[in-house]
């Protein structure tokens, strides 16, 4: 199992419908967080070992309604 992060950006007054959409439909996705700065949310996403990562984030993440653009972080290993 891989771990990512996806940060995305929203269409103005959308970060709601996308996370909620996301957390209904994408089963990858565990969790989503609204944060600050640049990107409205943060989703954490597990992926099976052989899921081609690039294609789920412009397939499934980037075709949601209202998100506007998306950053994603590939991690390596989990301490604690």
């Amino acid at each position: 199992m891989q771990t990512i992060f996806i940060q995305v950006k929203c269409d103005l007054g959308k970060a709601y419908q996308v996370a909620d959409q996301a957390v209904q439909e994408v089963e990858e996705v565990s969790e989503v967080y609204s944060t600050s700065g640049q990107y409205d949310l943060m989703m954490k996403c597990y992926l099976p070992d052989a899921a081609d990562i690039g294609h789920f984030v412009t397939d499934r993440v980037q075709t949601l309604p209202g998100v506007k653009d998306t950053f994603t972080l590939i991690t390596f290993k989990a301490f604690g």
